[in-house]
C-alpha cells in the first residue's frame, strides 16, 4: 500500500491539509516537517508542537545532511536565489523530501482554492498546474483546493481549533518562512528592517559579501520607504520556489 505523506511548513495552511489528510488516511498517513527552525520565528516551535497535539500524532522532522540551516547553504554553494527560486529551499526542502520520497507515495500539500485560478485565465498563477509543470513523477493530493478552502478558512481553522496562529501571522506577515527570505521584495525587506533589524543586517552582508542584491538595490542602500508589502505577492516556501513577479 502507497505511504501517503503530509508536508507540514509550520504554516496554518499545511497544518489544515495534514488534520484532513489524517482523517481520510488514519494511521496510514505520516506528517513530515524539513528542518528550517534555526532561521525561522521561534514560536513556530509551539506551534508545531501545538499542531502535533492536534493532529494526534508525532511529526517527523527531516534534516539535510549535507547543510545546518539557511546560512550554512548560502556560504557553501555562494548562491542566495536564481530565476527558478531560492537555493535554501532547494538544499532543506526540496532534496531532503526527494531524499525521503517513494515512487508510488501519495504527496498532501497545503496549497490554497485562491492559489488556483482558471488555467484560461492566469495559468501561471495556478499553483497546482505548476506544481505539475515542475514535478510530473509525483502523485499528489491537495485537499484544501477539493475543499475549497482559502486562506482565512485555514486561519479560522486553526483558531477553532484553539491553537494560537503563529506570531508572523500576527505581525502582518503573508507566510510563516524564515524571518528574512531571499524571494522577499523591497516591501517586505523594509518590514523586515522594522521588524527584525539584526536580520536585516545580516542579510545585508551577506549581499555585499556575494555580490548579489536580492530586491535590485543592495539592502544597505534600500531607501526605508521603498515597496508596499500588502502589494507584493506571497513569497511561499515550499515544494514550488518560483520567483514570482508583480502582475
Amino acid at each position: 500500500m502507497s505511504r501517503v505523506l503530509a508536508w507540514f511548513s509550520c504554516g496554518d495552511a499545511s497544518a489544515v491539509a495534514a488534520k484532513l489528510a489524517c482523517e481520510k488516511y488514519g494511521a496510514r498517513c505520516e506528517v513530515l516537517y524539513c528542518d528550517t527552525f534555526a532561521y525561522e520565528h521561534p514560536d513556530n516551535k509551539r506551534f508545531f508542537n501545538d499542531v502535533e497535539e492536534w493532529l494526534g500524532r508525532t511529526i517527523k522532522v527531516l534534516r539535510s545532511p549535507d547543510y545546518r540551516d539557511i546560512y550554512d547553504v548560502f556560504e557553501k554553494t555562494r548562491f542566495l536565489r536564481g530565476p527558478k527560486g531560492a537555493r535554501c529551499t532547494t538544499e532543506l526542502k526540496k532534496n531532503v523530501r526527494k531524499a525521503y520520497q517513494m515512487a508510488d507515495d501519495i504527496h498532501i500539500f497545503g496549497f490554497t482554492a485562491d492559489e488556483t485560478m482558471p488555467a484560461c485565465k492566469r495559468p501561471d498563477k495556478d499553483r497546482v498546474a505548476n506544481f505539475y509543470r515542475e514535478n510530473p513523477e509525483l502523485y499528489a493530493e491537495f485537499p484544501l483546493v477539493e475543499a475549497g478552502m482559502t486562506k482565512p478558512d485555514c486561519h479560522r481553522r486553526i483558531r477553532e481549533a484553539a491553537i494560537e496562529l503563529p506570531a508572523m501571522y500576527k505581525l502582518g506577515y503573508h507566510n510563516n518562512n524564515c524571518i528574512g527570505c531571499v524571494k522577499g521584495k523591497k516591501g517586505y525587506w523594509n518590514k523586515i528592517r522594522r521588524d527584525f533589524p539584526h536580520a536585516y543586517e545580516k542579510m545585508a552582508v551577506k549581499e555585499r559579501e556575494l555580490g548579489f542584491s536580492l530586491t535590485g538595490v543592495f539592502l544597505d542602500e534600500l531607501p526605508p520607504d521603498a515597496g508596499r508589502y500588502k502589494d507584493e505577492p506571497d513569497i511561499e516556501c515550499g515544494v514550488l520556489c518560483i520567483q514570482e513577479e508583480l502582475a
